[in-house]
């Protein structure tokens, strides 16, 4: 695609980046060609952390150390001797790495005999006991213990005794590189510590000659340190052409990048050129990935290509995906995936058909995308309606979705006319006063049309309950015929055949059959292990279910010695 082979890249990116201040499609700030180098000896962005705390950490072993701001010191002052007169390090090094080393500096303390003078201490340790230097060095680089084990030489204790290795880190310090930043470069590209006669510091000003500016090349090398090896650099080349064929400016790079990240050039030209088969022109790339730069750097547009991936799973055309990323909400692209998978989740559990889904995604993604929906419980109970209302509403407006939004008041919906007639219909015929003050709370509480309430009602019927019971069962807790036919069914079965209530327990305490049936069990369960240990008697079920779950410890399982352990096994068991 891009004819490189007679072309150095230093050239090339010249050309790509000098003189972008003439008529760019989008700018984020001039910089200037002047640098400003910065060096070891007297960088000031990474200061030694002579006060710092080492007097709680937690040693390998899971104890805790604790020693005072005196003793730290005196042991980081006898290590930095160590390793400077002792061992000859240069002291700008020596002193690094005696500040910022705090967990090697607990081993050493872990060693002294005299807490009475600890620097004494350590020095007579160090004389005796000579230390594998390079696990304080890389410490001091910002690595953690975990990853010491894989990195640290076989062979060598020493660091003097692997000169190309401090070369290259003084290169990298000297050039501007926090000393505890390094070490990322060194995990990720251990090769750029094995480089000889200058070929590293050569590489940087490659690169500084290519970006124009310090400040970015430590940036993009603390970000991605594989651009220092092998070929990497010329993907990085062929994501700014593209850039800059947007009207993106490097100055771009510097505003968005994090050290904190890695990058994956390749996978950005290709989501690039993805827009492209799309047929999304360049300006429109640019004026995309300006606006919302995540869209190209977060997991290095691997996430921006799941959404298109998605979209087109439900039909959606070209034009309907670009229309999408040009509408964009101010948010970031896996969190927009996020809540993409979770509305799909939530029109799914409402039972709204696959094609209406399917319509939804292709014409209003960016209402999908921009929101993350409540559980359809909640949303269910605040609406105060069942699915099918619930769809259909959504299919009328769509945007009534972002009202159900997490952290959002939801207000019920009004009850329609139609549906209250018929609820209305149903409850007089199961002896409800017309006008009376249990109809009005009843219908407040019904959810799902009257056909739909006198089959859960035959339900509770056909299960041996009287019909007279089930309408004052309905009279006390109307909710209770919100369930469906298969959990009344199966809550009752486990209530009278499993833990031998009767049903007149149930009928004089129906809201037994509101709650969830894995705290059912749960309860029930633990009160019946309590009675084979005589540790309590009879009670009935409203006690055991009505409490709180504080409450219900406090009070039950508290009551025997081994209660905590039993119920702690019974809620294993119950909830997976």
């Amino acid at each position: 695609m891009y004819h490189l082979n007679n072309c150095k890249i230093s050239s090339i990116l010249r050309w790509v980046l000098v003189d972008l201040s003439k008529n760019p499609i989008f700018s984020t700030g001039s910089y200037h060609a002047t640098q400003n180098p910065r060096f070891y000896s007297t960088k000031a962005a990474y200061k030694p952390k002579i006060g710092q705390k080492v007097n709680h950490l937690h040693t390998d072993d899971g104890n805790v150390n604790t020693w005072s701001r005196v003793d730290c010191k005196e042991a980081q002052d006898a290590l930095l001797d160590y390793l400077h007169s002792t061992r000859s390090l240069q002291f700008m090094d020596a002193e690094n790495i005696s500040r910022n080393s705090p967990r090697f500096l607990v081993k050493l303390l872990n060693g002294v005999e005299n807490k009475e003078n600890v620097g004494q201490s350590v020095s007579r340790f160090l004389r005796y006991h000579p230390i594998n230097e390079f696990e304080p060095f890389f410490e001091s680089m910002g690595l953690e213990p975990n990853e010491l084990s894989t990195l640290l030489p076989r062979n060598l204790m020493f660091l003097s005794d692997d000169n190309v290795l401090l070369e290259n880190y003084h290169v990298l310090c000297q050039y501007g590189f926090a000393p505890n930043k390094i070490g990322k470069i060194y995990k990720e590209a251990k090769e750029v510590f094995r480089l000889r006669d200058g070929v590293l510091l050569s590489r940087l000003h490659d690169l500084q000659d290519t970006f124009l500016d310090q400040s970015t090349v430590i940036k993009l090398v603390g970000s991605c340190p594989s651009l220092l090896v092998g070929d990497k650099v010329h993907d990085l080349l062929k994501v700014v052409l593209e850039l800059k064929i947007a009207g993106v400016i490097n100055g771009w790079f510097i505003e968005h990048l994090s050290e904190e990240d890695s990058y994956d050039w390749n996978h950005m030209l290709d989501l690039m050129c993805l827009f492209k088969k799309l047929g999304c022109e360049n300006e429109i790339v640019g004026r995309i990935i300006y606006k919302h730069p995540t869209i190209l750097l977060q997991e290095s547009g691997i996430i921006s290509g799941s959404v298109i991936g998605f979209l087109l799973k439900f039909g959606a055309s070209k034009n309907e995906i670009l229309s999408s990323f040009l509408q964009f909400p101010e948010i970031n692209i896996l969190e927009y995936f996020s809540n993409l998978r979770r509305s799909y989740n939530f029109l799914l559990e409402i039972e709204m058909d696959v094609d209406s889904i399917a319509n939804l995604f292709r014409a209003h993604p960016h209402v999908l995308g921009s929101c993350s929906l409540k559980g359809v419980k909640t949303a269910l109970n605040c609406l105060n309606a069942g699915k099918r209302r619930l769809c259909q509403i959504i299919k009328n407006n769509p945007l009534e979705l972002k009202n159900l939004a997490m952290g959002n008041k939801v207000k019920p919906l009004p009850s329609s006319k139609d549906c209250t007639i018929e609820k209305t219909k149903f409850l007089i015929n199961m002896g409800f006063v017309e006008n009376s003050s249990e109809l009005k709370r009843a219908l407040k509480r019904f959810r799902g049309r009257a056909g739909e309430l006198q089959e859960r009602f035959d339900c509770l019927v056909n299960l041996g309950f009287d019909r007279e019971q089930v309408v004052e069962m309905l009279k006390s807790a109307p909710q209770v015929v919100n369930q469906t036919k298969e959990l009344l069914e199966m809550k009752v079965d486990f209530l009278v055949n499993h833990l031998g209530y009767p049903l007149s327990s149930i009928s004089g305490y129906p809201s037994s059959l509101s709650y969830a049936i894995e705290k059912v069990k749960l309860r029930c369960m633990f009160y019946n292990w309590l009675k084979e240990q005589g540790a309590t008697n009879s009670m009935a079920i409203s006690t055991i279910l009505a409490c709180s779950e504080k409450q219900f410890i406090k009070d039950k399982v508290n009551r025997h010695p081994k209660g905590v352990e039993v119920y702690e096994m019974l809620k294993r068991q119950i909830y997976p």
